[in-house]
C-alpha cells in the first residue's frame, strides 16, 4: 500500500475509533479520555491496525498545544501574576518534593542507579496536562479555585522541563560546562522575544487581516500564530505547549480574543482526540507481559504517593479537604513529558531502553486510570460545594450580551453602564472595534451568528442577549441560533423596519424596536415645539402616536399588514391649534413605502 494510502487509511481508523468509543464511554460515565484510550489499544497494541503510534503521537501533541493556547487565550498577565504563588510556591514544592520521594523509591527497588533513578522519580513526578485539563474542561471546572490551583502546577511542570533536560546532560558527565547555562539563556531570551512580539506584533497583525473580511486568512493567522510560537519554544529547549500558552496570554486582552478562540476550538478537539488515541498505540503490550508483577505494584504505589504528597502540600498552602482531594486525584498520573525525559535518558545511557519503555508503559498506565480516579474521588468528598472563581477577563461573561456594537449599540450600552451593569459586546468590523478602542470602550471582534463564539462570548451566562447590528438577513440568523441552542436567553433585537418588527414578533423574541421610532417621535414633538405648540402638548401627542402604533403593530401581527389603517393620520388634525388628537381621520400607511424597495434602502 503506498504512502498516502496508508495515511488515508490510519486516519480513517483513528477517527472512527474516536467515533465509536468517545459516546460508548461517556454514556457510561466513564468519560471520553478513556475511550480514546481504549479506542487506541484496541487499534494498535491488539489488532495492529496501526503500528506507528509514536510517529502519530508527534503529530498529534498538536492538540495539548492548541489545548494550552486557548486556556493562555483566558489567562490575562494580570491573572497570570495573581498565580504567581501557587505557579512557584505550590508548583515547586509538587515537583521537588514528589521527585525526590519517587526518585527514593525507585533507588530502593533496585532496577536502576542512583543517576537512572534521579531520571525516574522526577520524570513521574510531572503529570499530564492534557489528561487534567481534559477532565476539568469535561466536569466544567477550569474557572473553579481548585482547577486554578491545579492548573498552576501543571504550568510550573511545563517550566520544569528546561531543568530536567539539563540534569540529564549534567548526569551523563555534562559536554561542557557551560551547556546547561546557555541552554537556560536561550530559554530566557526566547520568553522575552514571545512576549515583546505579542505584545507589539499580533495585535495589529490581527487587525489587519481582520480589515479585509478573509475569514480564512483569519484561521490561517491564527494557526500560524499557534504553532509559531511552539516552534519558538521547541527550538530553545522549551516544550511547544509553552510557547502556545505564552501566545494566549499575550492576546488574553486582545478584542480578537474570542474569534481566536472559536477558530482554534474545533482543531484542538479533533487533535487531542488523536493525541490520547495515540498513547494508547504506543502501550508497549510486551514490555507489560515481560513485567506484569512489577507494573502491578509500581502503578498504584506511583499514584498514591503522588496523590499523597499533593494533598498534603494544598491543604499546608490553604487549600479544603475537598479541593486537594480533587487535586490530588486529577495529578497522580505520569505525563507526556515523562516521555520526553526517559527516551533522552535511555539514549544517554543513563538508564536501558528497556527500562525506558517500561517507564513509559507505567505512565500510560497511569494515565489510562485517572479518569477513573478522579471519577472515584467524589465519594471521598464531605461536601458538594462547587465554588466558581470570578472571570478576571473584563467583560466577557456578563449578564448582558451584546452583538453588534452599530450606533445604536453605543447608546442602548451608554444607559446600561450607566446604571451599572457590565456588558460584554461582539463586533465583527475591525474598524470600529479600534474606533471604540480609542475612547475607551472594550469590545470583543467576533461573528455573532457562529454558535462557538456566541459560547466564548459568554451566552450561557448571559440573562440577556442584544442584537443590535445593522443588517436584517444577520439579525436574524443570530435570533435563530439564539432562540435554537438557548431557548431560555431572552432576546432584545434592533429591527430593521415596520415589516421587520412584525416578523420579529412572529418569531417571539421579548422585546424589539425599530431604530427610528423613538429619533422619529422626538424629532416630531421638537418641530411641534418649534411652531409653537407648548411642550406637555407636543409630549401628549407624541405619546398618542406612540400607543397608536403599537396597537397597530399587535393587529399587524396578527391579522395583517393592512390592518389598522383607520390609527393613522394623514391630514392636521382640528380645531386649531393643536390640541390632543381626539378622533382619528383619513387612514393611510404611516410610511406610504412600507415594505418596498425603496424603504428598504432608506431605512
Amino acid at each position: 500500500m503506498s504512502a498516502p494510502n496508508a495515511l488515508f487509511s490510519e486516519t480513517i481508523l483513528l477517527l472512527g475509533g474516536a467515533v465509536v468509543a468517545a459516546p460508548i464511554f461517556k454514556k457510561l460515565g466513564l468519560g471520553t479520555v478513556l475511550g480514546y484510550l481504549a479506542a487506541g489499544i484496541v487499534i494498535g497494541p491488539v489488532f495492529h491496525g496501526i503500528t506507528d503510534g509514536e510517529q502519530i503521537l508527534n503529530v498529534a501533541e498538536l492538540g495539548v498545544v492548541f489545548l494550552l493556547f486557548i486556556i493562555g487565550l483566558e489567562l490575562k498577565p494580570s491573572r497570570l501574576w495573581q498565580m504567581r504563588r501557587d505557579i512557584f510556591g505550590l508548583g515547586t514544592a509538587q515537583v521537588v518534593v514528589t521527585g525526590l520521594a519517587l526518585t527514593a523509591l525507585a533507588w530502593f527497588s533496585q532496577v536502576l542507579d542512583w543517576r537512572g533513578s534521579i531520571v525516574a522519580g522526577f520524570g513521574l513526578a510531572l503529570s499530564s496536562t492534557a489528561f487534567a485539563m481534559q477532565i476539568l474542561e469535561g466536569d466544567g471546572d477550569v474557572n473553579t479555585k481548585y482547577g486554578q490551583r491545579s492548573f498552576s502546577m501543571l504550568l510550573f511542570q511545563d517550566l520544569a522541563i528546561v531543568p530536567l533536560l539539563a540534569l540529564i546532560t549534567i548526569l551523563d558527565g555534562g559536554r561542557g560546562s557551560n551547556a546547561p547555562l546557555l541552554g537556560f539563556a536561550v530559554a530566557i531570551g526566547a520568553v522575552a522575544a514571545m512576549i515583546v512580539m505579542g505584545r507589539y506584533l499580533l495585535t495589529p497583525l490581527f487587525q489587519i487581516i481582520a480589515r479585509t473580511g478573509a475569514r480564512e486568512a483569519m484561521i490561517a493567522a491564527a494557526l500560524f500564530v499557534v504553532m509559531g510560537s511552539a516552534s519558538l519554544m521547541q527550538l530553545a529547549g522549551l516544550s511547544m505547549a509553552m510557547g502556545a500558552f505564552l501566545s494566549g496570554v499575550m492576546l488574553a486582552e486582545s478584542s480578537y480574543r474570542h474569534e481566536l478562540e472559536a477558530d482554534i476550538e474545533p482543531f484542538r478537539g479533533v487533535l487531542l482526540a488523536i493525541f490520547f488515541i495515540a498513547v494508547g498505540l504506543s502501550l508497549e503490550l510486551d514490555v507489560l507481559a515481560d513485567n506484569v508483577l512489577f507494573v502491578i505494584l509500581t502503578v498504584p504505589i506511583v499514584m498514591a504517593v503522588k496523590a499523597i504528597i499533593i494533598y498534603g502540600l494544598c491543604r499546608i498552602s490553604g487549600s479544603p479537604h475537598d479541593d486537594a482531594i480533587r487535586i490530588a486525584f486529577l495529578l497522580p498520573q505520569g505525563g507526556e513529558f515523562g516521555f520526553v525525559l526517559f527516551t533522552t535518558a535511555g539514549a544517554a545511557g543513563l538508564m536501558s531502553t528497556s527500562a525506558a519503555s517500561l517507564l513509559v508503559a507505567i505512565v500510560t498506565l497511569t494515565m489510562a486510570l485517572t479518569p477513573i480516579g478522579s471519577a472515584l474521588s467524589k465519594r471521598l468528598l464531605h461536601g458538594d460545594e462547587h465554588e466558581e472563581l470570578d472571570e478576571d477577563f473584563e467583560g466577557a461573561g456578563a449578564d448582558v450580551l451584546m452583538v453588534g456594537f452599530s450606533r445604536f449599540g453605543q447608546i442602548a450600552a451608554q444607559i446600561l453602564l450607566a446604571g451599572g451593569r457590565s456588558v460584554t459586546v461582539i463586533d465583527f468590523s475591525a474598524d470600529r472595534i479600534r474606533q471604540a478602542s480609542s475612547f475607551g470602550f472594550r469590545i470583543y471582534f467576533g461573528d455573532g451568528a457562529r454558535k462557538d463564539v456566541l459560547r466564548s462570548a459568554g451566552i450561557e451566562r448571559a440573562k440577556i442577549v442584544l442584537v443590535c447590528t445593522q443588517k436584517k438577513e444577520l439579525t436574524d440568523k443570530v435570533v435563530e441560533l439564539v432562540q435554537a441552542d438557548y431557548p431560555h436567553t431572552r432576546l432584545y433585537v434592533r429591527s430593521y423596519d415596520r415589516l421587520h418588527s412584525i416578523e420579529l414578533r412572529n418569531k417571539g423574541v421579548d422585546y424589539e424596536l425599530r431604530e427610528t421610532l423613538e429619533s422619529g417621535l422626538l424629532f416630531g414633538r421638537r418641530t411641534l415645539e418649534a411652531l409653537g405648540v407648548p411642550e406637555v402638548d407636543a409630549y401628549e401627542i407624541g405619546e398618542d402616536i406612540r400607543k397608536r402604533d403599537e396597537a397597530r403593530l399587535v393587529l399587524q401581527v396578527s391579522e395583517g399588514l393592512q390592518a389598522g389603517r383607520d390609527m393613522l393620520f394623514s391630514h392636521p388634525v382640528r380645531p386649531e391649534p393643536l390640541v390632543k388628537p381626539k378622533r382619528a381621520a383619513d387612514a393611510f400607511e404611516d410610511d406610504p413605502l412600507a415594505g418596498t424597495a425603496d424603504a428598504t434602502a432608506d431605512a
